[in-house]
């Protein structure tokens, strides 16, 4: 899949001066799709355009969204980046290296996935609701005396992770990739001749499964937080098809009309 299909998406970033050198980068690289959530500053303002020097059009071409969801609609595959480490966050953090050659993977049926990459706020990135909004998380190791990456930093090395990649793979190609190399026999999903659920179909099935479980009593306002990310992180790892979604609201829709027309 072309670099030029992946979102980059960032969470109300608060520079112009970062928001230009992101899309310099991200010309430089051959990405395209810029998407800015809530913006805190002019994204055509002098300061980003002095940054973003031949890269103005990445600006003019950005889309604004209001919330994360709104960026996502679309998309069948996330990854968010994230400063925590894994003692602050119950999910498994991967290496930019090893995680985001998936969001170029093509579909067991070698079709192109639509892809985001999430990047937070410069000062205290993503909250760890936007952060379910993901299937996979990276960070990226620095050292421990200072930790901290500047906002265009970070998307500057996961640009460069993703162009190598598939450079990589461009090569491969050329020379003949042959039988023994591919990615349909390593998904994880069983469907393997159905289109992945986008992630804004997930987002409908999670709030009606939600409204569903605190209505049986199942969830509790005070613990659904916690309870919905295990479902989420369970779901994601399922990698679920647009068909399998559906059959599960129609359970969950089922389940509705028996709760409000079967006596018990």
């Amino acid at each position: 899949m072309s670099l030029a299909a992946v979102r980059i998406v960032l969470v109300e970033p608060a520079g112009g001066l970062n928001l230009g050198s992101v899309a310099r980068i991200m010309k430089n690289l051959g990405l395209r799709q810029l998407v800015l959530v809530n913006p805190k500053c002019d994204p055509l303002g002098r300061e980003a355009r002095q940054m973003a020097v031949h890269a103005v059009e990445v600006l003019e071409a950005a889309r604004r969204v209001m919330t994360l969801p709104e960026a996502l609609i679309g998309c069948q595959r996330a990854i968010a980046t994230t400063g925590l480490d894994h003692t602050s966050l119950p999910v498994q953090l991967e290496h930019p290296r090893s995680a985001l050659p998936w969001l170029l993977e093509a579909d067991s049926m070698g079709r192109p996935v639509a892809s985001a990459l999430i990047f937070g706020r410069e000062d205290h990135g993503l909250t760890k609701t936007e952060l379910n909004h993901a299937q996979r998380f990276v960070r990226i190791p620095t050292s421990l005396e200072y930790g901290s990456l500047n906002l265009a930093q970070a998307v500057a090395i996961c640009c460069y992770e993703l162009a190598v990649w598939q450079a990589g793979e461009q090569s491969i190609s050329a020379c003949g990739r042959g039988e023994s190399k591919g990615t349909v026999a390593e998904q994880p999903n069983g469907s393997a001749s159905e289109e992945l659920a986008s992630l804004d179909m997930l987002e409908g099935y999670y709030q009606q499964l939600e409204s569903l479980l605190l209505r049986i009593g199942y969830l509790y306002p005070h613990t659904v937080d916690s309870r919905m990310e295990k479902f989420r992180r369970l779901f994601s790892r399922a990698q679920l098809s647009a068909t399998e979604v559906a059959m599960l609201r129609g359970i969950l829709s089922q389940m509705e009309w028996a709760l409000q027309n079967v006596p018990f």
